[in-house]
């Protein structure tokens, strides 16, 4: 059984900066993709940021150049620094892992509240 665990959300004012964590726990041999999605009331979920086993990285282009994404393979986390903040980042933000346990699974953080004040 894999279990992702989140941390680091909170309410910031405009222009502010946040790094969220998303730790994996259980048998884990191998994690692929890593992702970072969001999920604003009455919108749908959205991918933010995701970085492949290689270390490549692709972001929305709504957090280009604010966010940046980055993994430590040793603790199986990833992470997402988040700077120059803006209302409009208001939301849940769910982190995603792609573990190889007994077999290949996707499986999802807890989600972790986001709210940015202007």
């Amino acid at each position: 059984q894999v279990q992702l665990v989140e941390s680091g959300g909170g309410l910031v004012q405009a222009g502010g900066s946040l790094r969220l964590s998303c730790a994996a726990s259980g048998s884990i041999y191998s994690i692929g993709t890593m992702a970072w999605y969001r999920q604003a009331p009455g919108k749908q979920r959205e991918l933010v940021a995701r970085i492949s086993s290689a270390g490549d990285t692709n972001y929305a282009d709504s957090v280009k150049g604010r966010f940046t994404i980055s993994r430590d393979n040793a603790k199986n986390t990833v992470y997402l620094q988040m700077i120059s903040l803006k209302p409009e980042d208001t939301a849940v933000y769910y982190c995603y892992q792609y573990v190889l346990g007994a077999t290949w699974g996707s499986y999802w953080g807890q989600g972790t509240q986001v709210t940015v004040s202007s």
